[in-house]
């Protein structure tokens, strides 16, 4: 059970491959009809639902003509190419036969490093939401290179829901939620009903994979819940063959882990979540102790007078790593003049004028502990 203040209206759904898939690897029809009927359901109460869905490869590879999940990635794409239709299609014609539309929506990490487009896949998607279409986001496996990917659609569903705004973020996958220890090695392993903030005794107990038709363990779970709570996104995690599991989640009595950090915690707005997740800082810039002190401790603004050193070529506008003396990262902001202005000596009346990183686009590390792998 969760307690949130606000009430439940957006939920975004994130569906593992393995609640999607046969043992044989190909789209239970089962499987989706029960899911689909569960999300009918939800829409039917008035919730606005998007569905992050794994299956793709999965769901294509046997129609490619592999006997296994293909290794290479020209064979994924490929396989992505031919499972991604069939999924779509078999989405469409189910909500479809409940009058709901779904719409389709492929993405790639690129897109939210991307300021402009991060704004217009909100844009689009809070317009689809509000009209009651049910958006089916996936990664564009087709296209997507190694670098620039998501690594696993945890990930995605948990940058998802800071896009839109949403009020809880529901992953689903063949884990009914987060043990104290691995339950397939003790018997006594405890589940954790709720956490309300990730310690590393809780990334510790996170160990072991999914399952084989899957790309995400318990590891990508809990780095998608890191980004969810930073912005103050309640999330779940369950077993996707549950009962009633998506109604009981949103209600918050279903079996499995709630994450919700404490009422009282600070939460990232819709700008500096695209700063300290999406954003890909271009340079480095060190400032003074006492610079350091206020702006984490007294919320005030960095001028130019407050930068010592800079690192790396940058325009104004960019978002940047801000060290202290000791070479230490407290945070990221985004700076208001190029790494030419930034060496520049201020004149003495212009430079209290505009600030070099201003409070509202500060996004402070020792706050939001920022994961590693974004």
């Amino acid at each position: 059970m969760f307690k949130k203040e606000k009430q439940i209206k957006r939920v975004v759904i994130k569906i593992g491959s393995s609640s999607l898939t046969s043992m044989h690897g190909e789209i239970s029809r089962r499987k989706l009809e029960n899911l689909a009927e569960q999300i009918v359901a939800l829409k039917d109460a008035g919730y606005e639902t998007a569905v992050v869905s794994s299956g793709a490869v999965a769901a294509g590879y046997r129609k490619l003509g592999c006997i296994d999940r293909p290794s290479s990635l020209p064979e994924k794409q490929a396989a992505a190419s031919i499972g991604q239709g069939l999924l779509m299609e078999s989405y469409s014609e189910l909500f479809l036969s409940h009058g709901y539309v779904a719409s389709q929506i492929l993405i790639t990490r690129s897109d939210f490093s991307d300021e402009v487009r991060y704004g217009n896949m909100h844009n689009t998607m809070n317009v689809l939401l509000e009209r009651g279409i049910i958006p089916i986001i996936n990664e564009n496996d087709t296209v997507t290179v190694d670098r620039l990917r998501f690594g696993d659609n945890d990930t995605l569903a948990a940058k998802v829901a800071g896009l839109i705004d949403a009020d809880l973020l529901i992953i689903l996958s063949d884990i009914d939620g987060l043990y104290d220890s691995n339950p397939n090695d003790n018997p006594n392993a405890k589940l954790l009903e709720n956490v309300h903030s990730i310690t590393p005794e809780i990334e510790a107990a996170a160990g072991g994979s999914g399952s084989a038709v899957g790309t995400g363990g318990m590891k990508s779970k809990i780095q998608a819940v890191k980004i969810a709570m930073a912005a103050g996104i309640v999330s779940f995690l369950g077993k996707a063959g549950t009962e009633n599991i998506l109604m009981d989640a949103v209600e918050g009595a279903a079996k499995g882990t709630y994450f919700e950090q404490e009422s009282d915690a600070f939460n990232l707005d819709n700008q500096k979540q695209w700063i300290a997740f999406h954003s890909g800082p271009e340079g480095k810039v060190t400032i003074s102790s006492n610079a350091k002190t206020a702006i984490i401790d007294k919320n005030e603004n960095l001028y130019r007078s407050d930068i010592q050193d800079v690192t790396g070529r940058f325009k104004d506008g960019a978002v940047v790593r801000i060290l202290d003396e000791e070479g230490k990262e407290i945070g990221l902001g985004r700076v208001n003049f190029s790494n030419e202005q930034l060496n520049e000596v201020a004149a003495e009346d212009e430079k209290e004028l505009e600030p070099a990183i201003a409070q509202e686009t500060f996004v402070c590390s020792r706050d939001f502990k920022l994961p590693a792998l974004v």
